[in-house]
Protein backbone atom coordinates (compact mmCIF):
# COMPACT_ATOMS: atom_id res chain seq x y z
CA UNK A 1 0.00 0.00 0.00
CA UNK A 2 1.37 3.28 -0.67
CA UNK A 3 2.00 5.36 2.57
CA UNK A 4 0.16 8.12 3.63
CA UNK A 5 2.86 11.40 4.12
CA UNK A 6 2.91 13.44 6.83
CA UNK A 7 5.27 16.71 6.62
CA UNK A 8 6.21 19.40 9.36
CA UNK A 9 7.52 22.23 8.61
CA UNK A 10 8.57 25.40 9.53
CA UNK A 11 5.04 27.68 10.24
CA UNK A 12 3.40 27.14 13.38
CA UNK A 13 3.58 24.15 14.82
CA UNK A 14 2.72 22.90 18.66
CA UNK A 15 0.64 20.02 20.55
CA UNK A 16 -2.12 19.78 17.76
CA UNK A 17 0.70 18.66 14.87
CA UNK A 18 1.15 15.34 16.83
CA UNK A 19 -2.87 14.43 16.88
CA UNK A 20 -1.50 13.87 12.81
CA UNK A 21 2.06 12.10 13.06
CA UNK A 22 1.98 8.68 12.80
CA UNK A 23 5.04 6.14 13.29
CA UNK A 24 3.11 4.50 10.26
CA UNK A 25 3.51 7.24 8.72
CA UNK A 26 6.06 8.33 6.49
CA UNK A 27 7.50 11.68 7.90
CA UNK A 28 9.57 14.41 6.34
CA UNK A 29 11.26 17.49 8.34
CA UNK A 30 11.52 20.44 6.20
CA UNK A 31 14.15 22.81 7.95
CA UNK A 32 12.90 23.39 11.45
CA UNK A 33 10.35 21.03 10.99
CA UNK A 34 12.24 18.25 11.12
CA UNK A 35 13.56 19.65 14.41
CA UNK A 36 10.15 19.55 15.95
CA UNK A 37 9.67 16.15 15.31
CA UNK A 38 12.77 14.85 16.53
CA UNK A 39 11.99 16.78 19.70
CA UNK A 40 8.59 14.95 20.12
CA UNK A 41 10.20 11.82 19.96
CA UNK A 42 9.79 11.01 15.96
CA UNK A 43 12.77 10.07 13.82
CA UNK A 44 12.30 11.76 10.56
CA UNK A 45 12.36 9.46 7.35
CA UNK A 46 13.50 12.17 5.42
CA UNK A 47 14.98 15.76 6.88
CA UNK A 48 15.07 18.28 3.50
CA UNK A 49 15.78 22.00 3.05
CA UNK A 50 18.37 24.52 3.58
CA UNK A 51 18.46 24.86 7.39
CA UNK A 52 18.90 28.37 7.99
CA UNK A 53 16.29 28.47 10.36
CA UNK A 54 18.42 25.59 13.06
CA UNK A 55 21.55 26.83 14.95
CA UNK A 56 24.63 24.14 13.54
CA UNK A 57 24.05 22.20 16.49
CA UNK A 58 20.83 21.85 15.64
CA UNK A 59 21.65 20.37 12.39
CA UNK A 60 24.09 18.21 13.96
CA UNK A 61 20.91 16.28 15.65
CA UNK A 62 18.71 16.91 12.72
CA UNK A 63 21.47 14.63 10.92
CA UNK A 64 22.02 12.42 13.71
CA UNK A 65 18.49 11.61 14.08
CA UNK A 66 17.31 11.46 10.48
CA UNK A 67 17.10 8.49 8.75
CA UNK A 68 18.20 11.03 5.31
CA UNK A 69 18.98 14.23 5.46
CA UNK A 70 18.89 16.44 2.34
CA UNK A 71 20.67 19.82 2.30
CA UNK A 72 20.97 22.44 -0.11
CA UNK A 73 22.39 25.95 -0.56
CA UNK A 74 19.95 28.31 0.76
CA UNK A 75 20.75 31.00 -2.02
CA UNK A 76 20.98 28.51 -4.94
CA UNK A 77 17.62 26.88 -4.93
CA UNK A 78 14.62 27.57 -6.87
CA UNK A 79 11.79 26.68 -4.32
CA UNK A 80 11.10 27.22 -0.75
CA UNK A 81 11.80 24.31 1.65
CA UNK A 82 8.27 23.49 2.26
CA UNK A 83 7.99 23.00 -1.85
CA UNK A 84 10.58 20.80 -2.23
CA UNK A 85 9.46 18.57 0.61
CA UNK A 86 6.20 18.40 -0.61
CA UNK A 87 7.58 17.78 -4.11
CA UNK A 88 9.76 14.78 -2.85
CA UNK A 89 6.49 13.37 -1.37
CA UNK A 90 4.56 13.59 -4.63
CA UNK A 91 7.25 11.70 -6.04
CA UNK A 92 6.65 8.60 -3.96
CA UNK A 93 2.86 8.74 -4.94
CA UNK A 94 1.24 8.31 -1.64
CA UNK A 95 -2.60 7.79 -0.86
CA UNK A 96 -2.27 10.88 1.18
CA UNK A 97 -0.68 13.86 1.89
CA UNK A 98 -0.75 16.41 5.45
CA UNK A 99 1.04 19.29 6.02
CA UNK A 100 1.47 20.84 9.49
CA UNK A 101 3.48 23.77 10.17
CA UNK A 102 2.17 24.97 6.48
CA UNK A 103 0.64 28.23 8.07
CA UNK A 104 2.54 30.83 10.19
CA UNK A 105 3.49 34.36 10.57
CA UNK A 106 4.72 34.91 7.05
CA UNK A 107 1.78 35.73 5.01
CA UNK A 108 3.92 35.10 1.90
CA UNK A 109 5.03 31.47 2.89
CA UNK A 110 1.43 30.61 4.15
CA UNK A 111 -0.49 31.97 0.59
CA UNK A 112 2.27 30.07 -1.05
CA UNK A 113 2.20 26.83 0.47
CA UNK A 114 -1.82 26.73 0.27
CA UNK A 115 -0.87 26.99 -3.35
CA UNK A 116 0.80 23.69 -3.14
CA UNK A 117 -2.25 21.81 -2.77
CA UNK A 118 -2.60 22.39 -6.35
CA UNK A 119 0.92 20.27 -7.36
CA UNK A 120 -0.76 17.33 -5.19
CA UNK A 121 -4.29 17.87 -6.83
CA UNK A 122 -2.30 18.12 -10.29
CA UNK A 123 -1.53 14.30 -9.64
CA UNK A 124 -4.82 13.56 -7.90
CA UNK A 125 -3.18 12.79 -4.82
CA UNK A 126 -5.76 13.88 -1.34
CA UNK A 127 -3.55 16.75 0.53
CA UNK A 128 -4.55 18.55 3.86
CA UNK A 129 -3.02 21.69 5.27
CA UNK A 130 -3.93 21.77 9.58
CA UNK A 131 -2.53 23.63 12.02
CA UNK A 132 -4.35 24.42 16.14
CA UNK A 133 -7.05 26.46 13.84
CA UNK A 134 -7.51 25.58 10.24
CA UNK A 135 -8.09 22.60 7.67
CA UNK A 136 -7.53 23.44 4.16
CA UNK A 137 -8.16 20.98 1.31
CA UNK A 138 -8.86 21.61 -2.31
CA UNK A 139 -11.55 20.60 -4.71
CA UNK A 140 -10.59 20.29 -8.59
CA UNK A 141 -12.92 19.40 -11.85
CA UNK A 142 -15.91 17.44 -11.31
CA UNK A 143 -14.68 16.77 -7.64
CA UNK A 144 -17.11 16.19 -4.44
CA UNK A 145 -16.21 15.98 -0.86
CA UNK A 146 -17.68 15.18 2.47
CA UNK A 147 -16.73 16.81 5.11
CA UNK A 148 -17.77 16.62 9.17
CA UNK A 149 -17.41 19.37 12.14
CA UNK A 150 -14.78 17.50 13.65
CA UNK A 151 -14.32 20.90 15.91
CA UNK A 152 -14.53 23.14 13.01
CA UNK A 153 -17.55 25.15 13.17
CA UNK A 154 -17.11 27.18 10.05
CA UNK A 155 -16.46 26.31 6.53
CA UNK A 156 -15.39 28.80 3.79
CA UNK A 157 -15.23 28.41 -0.26
CA UNK A 158 -12.74 30.47 -1.86
CA UNK A 159 -11.91 29.98 -5.53
CA UNK A 160 -7.80 29.59 -6.28
CA UNK A 161 -9.28 29.71 -9.83
CA UNK A 162 -10.92 32.36 -11.56
CA UNK A 163 -13.52 31.34 -11.48
CA UNK A 164 -15.54 28.23 -9.87
CA UNK A 165 -18.87 26.74 -11.35
CA UNK A 166 -21.32 24.15 -10.78
CA UNK A 167 -20.91 24.43 -6.95
CA UNK A 168 -23.88 22.21 -4.87
CA UNK A 169 -24.04 22.30 -1.01
CA UNK A 170 -25.68 19.98 1.17
CA UNK A 171 -25.88 19.54 4.51
CA UNK A 172 -25.35 23.40 5.26
CA UNK A 173 -26.76 26.74 6.93
CA UNK A 174 -26.35 28.38 3.27
CA UNK A 175 -26.69 25.69 0.62
CA UNK A 176 -25.90 26.50 -2.77
CA UNK A 177 -27.28 24.18 -6.44
CA UNK A 178 -24.95 24.48 -9.12
CA UNK A 179 -23.77 27.97 -8.13
CA UNK A 180 -20.86 30.20 -9.35
CA UNK A 181 -17.80 31.96 -7.60
CA UNK A 182 -15.18 34.34 -9.20
CA UNK A 183 -12.15 35.22 -7.28
CA UNK A 184 -12.76 38.41 -5.08
CA UNK A 185 -15.70 37.35 -3.78
CA UNK A 186 -16.73 36.26 -0.37
CA UNK A 187 -19.79 34.95 -0.80
CA UNK A 188 -18.49 31.57 0.56
CA UNK A 189 -17.09 32.74 3.44
CA UNK A 190 -18.46 31.67 7.35
CA UNK A 191 -21.11 28.81 6.19
CA UNK A 192 -21.83 25.99 9.22
CA UNK A 193 -22.24 22.74 8.79
CA UNK A 194 -26.43 21.84 10.04
CA UNK A 195 -25.99 17.85 9.42
CA UNK A 196 -23.60 15.61 10.85
CA UNK A 197 -21.73 15.47 7.29
CA UNK A 198 -21.85 17.64 4.35
CA UNK A 199 -21.12 17.24 0.89
CA UNK A 200 -19.37 20.36 -1.13
CA UNK A 201 -19.42 19.28 -5.16
CA UNK A 202 -18.20 21.21 -8.43
CA UNK A 203 -17.54 20.67 -11.45
CA UNK A 204 -15.01 23.22 -12.75
CA UNK A 205 -12.29 25.29 -11.31
CA UNK A 206 -9.75 25.22 -8.28
CA UNK A 207 -12.08 25.64 -5.21
CA UNK A 208 -10.32 25.95 -1.84
CA UNK A 209 -11.88 24.30 1.33
CA UNK A 210 -11.26 26.26 4.67
CA UNK A 211 -12.44 24.56 7.81
CA UNK A 212 -11.66 26.77 10.35
CA UNK A 213 -12.11 27.34 14.39
CA UNK A 214 -11.65 30.45 16.70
Amino acid sequence: MQPRIVICTGGQLGAFALEYINTADLLIGADSGARFLISQGFRPDISIGDFDSVSEDELAVIRTNSSQTIACDPIDKNYTDTEMAVRLALDMQPRELILLGALGTRFDHSLANVHLLALAAELQVPATIIDGHNKITLLTDQAAIAIEQQGYPNVSLLPLSLEVKGITLTGFQYPLTDARLSIGQSLGISNVLLSPVGRIEIKEGLLLVIQSRD
